[in-house]
């Protein structure tokens, strides 16, 4: 690596030190900083970031995703799912399928051909994992709202990418084509990936923490992320439900444990600082500044389809109303998993192609720099009319 990259990289970490200094602060979300700090000093900013360290920005995102989703895996022990459960599914089906209801609706009215619109629509229902759940952790809050907004954003994505293969199949069919390749890869990837879990997992769960009674070691820890990641890439599954997976399966299997994520908490730190700063210098605003009115109502659709059906979601399950009506606002974050559908989108239907990255980019930008606030706000207000 040249000299500048490793300036540049300790740059980077002392940005992001600076970047949680002033969250302390402030009470801003240190996720939102720090994306604005690698806005800054990103392409759209002052274009300091190497090439050769921003194009690690790909590798970052399966490493710090795959952490993330260990985490939220662990999250979902039997006792918080016994406690919770009920409420993280029914508000995280409820926030998908209202997403794509209420969006698909609005663009159409718009002016955009339905079959374009239930696309967007698609899109919106993905959220940010990795935003959210360090939202979660800076906030120092562990009440029901937060137990049960972990196991949601453990799972919705899931629900997401399942919702959007069935909308490739369904435009597919409306545009004439007979095409069922957007399913079946949804079935490998999601399936595929439980598979990977368990097979990890279920071993992982018996043979980590052996050596250190009760608590696996930092090598132990990294093994399992870079594995898991790695085989993920390589059977072309998704990493994040592959980490989550084994961390359910770990944390529900291995009794010995007394810290099985312990190790991870440590270390995840300076990988996710890592990611949202080239995040942030990956950003374009200029795209955002052009949306114009149809990305303006996708802003407002987005947000008001999460409110209401997150709302919906909690009286289904029984939720207290002081925390219902902040679901919706809590999953507002979308990041990365929204430009990748975005991505599959674009290639399957060209002639709407610009549109839908566009679009999506643009809006991305948007609720990857306010959403986190969003999370916070409902937090706290949560906390303070428990």
């Amino acid at each position: 690596m040249h000299a500048a990259s490793l300036i540049a990289l300790g740059a980077l970490f002392l940005g992001g030190l600076i970047a949680d200094t002033v969250s302390r602060k402030t009470g801003l979300p240190r996720v939102t900083l720090l994306l604005i700090f690698g806005l800054a000093v990103g392409e759209a900013g002052f274009a300091l970031i190497p090439a050769d360290l921003q194009a690690w920005y790909d590798l970052l995102t399966v490493i710090a995703l795959t952490m993330v989703a260990f985490l939220l895996g662990g999250g979902l022990h039997r006792d918080t799912l016994r406690q919770h459960g009920r409420a993280i599914m029914a508000i995280s089906v409820a926030i998908v399928l209202g997403t794509l209801a209420i969006v698909s609706v609005g663009l159409t009215a718009m002016g955009l051909p339905f079959g374009l619109a239930l696309l967007m629509a698609a899109i919106a229902t993905a959220t940010a994992p990795a935003a959210t759940s360090d939202v979660i952790t800076q906030s120092g809050v562990n009440n029901g709202f937060t137990q049960t907004l972990r196991g949601i954003v453990a799972i919705d994505d899931v629900w997401g990418l399942v919702g959007f293969s069935l909308v490739l199949v369904i435009v597919a069919q409306l545009q004439g084509h007979q095409d069922l390749v957007g399913l079946s890869h949804a079935a490998w990837e999601i399936g595929g990936a439980i598979t990977l879990g368990l097979v990890i997992g279920g071993p992982a769960a018996m043979l980590t923490g052996r050596l250190r009674d009760g608590e696996p070691l930092q090598i132990e820890a990294l093994s399992l992320v870079f594995l898991s990641a790695g085989l993920s890439l390589w059977l072309e599954v998704s990493f994040l439900i592959t980490g989550i997976v084994v961390g359910a399966v770990i944390v529900n299997l291995a009794t010995h444990h007394t810290k099985a994520f312990h190790e991870i908490e440590h270390i995840q730190w300076p990988f996710v600082v890592l990611f949202f700063i080239l995040a942030g210098g990956a950003l374009d605003i200029a795209v955002a500044t052009t949306l114009g009115v149809i990305g303006l109502a996708f802003v407002i659709l987005r947000t008001v389809a999460r409110i209401i059906s997150g709302w919906v979601g909690a009286q289904i399950a029984g939720v207290p109303a002081r925390e219902g009506r902040w679901y919706g606002a809590a999953l507002l974050p979308q990041a990365g998993v929204a430009i990748g559908m975005s991505l599959i989108a674009a290639q399957r239907f060209p002639d709407w192609g610009p549109q839908i990255i566009a679009l999506t980019i643009g809006t991305t930008v948007v609720f990857e720099l306010l959403g986190p606030v969003a999370t916070l706000i409902a937090i706290r207000r949560t906390q303070k009319q428990a």
